[in-house]
């Protein structure tokens, strides 16, 4: 028996409060005819990064890839089925009901993406060694 990661969406108690992880119901998504190339899941996972660089939380100008709050893309290449494993700066970010979801939507737009799942985790902990040298430049960030 293999355990399965369940992704983890988001709601919000109320504004005060962090984000409370709700497992969705698993999707099962039907196998391609033919498995993806490696060619085309290194492409594909090249225009989830691009699309990744449109989403900004709107406290900070930086947008989250380059502020180090996505920690893995996953991508199957026998679903296309895309996990992506991010955070954010912190669990009582306002913007926390709002950019996991912004996320999925980018990513599911991405060709070749049959469905996105966004897992939202805490451990480890978002800090500004994350950050690229691009976005710390950018912020006034020095090491």
């Amino acid at each position: 028996m293999t355990s399965r990661k369940i992704p983890l969406e988001t709601t919000m108690e109320s504004p005060a409060a962090p984000p409370v992880a709700v497992a969705p119901a698993p999707v099962a998504l039907p196998p391609l005819p033919e498995p993806m190339p490696a060619a085309l899941v290194v492409e594909t996972k090249d225009k989830i990064v691009a699309a990744l660089h449109t989403v900004f939380d709107p406290e900070i100008p930086v947008n989250i890839y380059e502020l180090g709050l996505i920690y893995d893309i996953t991508i199957d290449p026998r679903t296309a089925g895309v996990h992506v494993r991010m955070t954010l700066t912190s669990p009582a970010c306002p913007a926390a009901g709002a950019i996991p979801g912004e996320v999925k939507a980018k990513v599911q737009q991405v060709p070749n993406v049959a469905a996105a799942q966004v897992e939202l985790v805490w451990d480890p902990p978002w800090d500004k060694d994350r950050m690229t040298e691009a976005a710390k430049l950018q912020l006034g960030i020095d090491d």
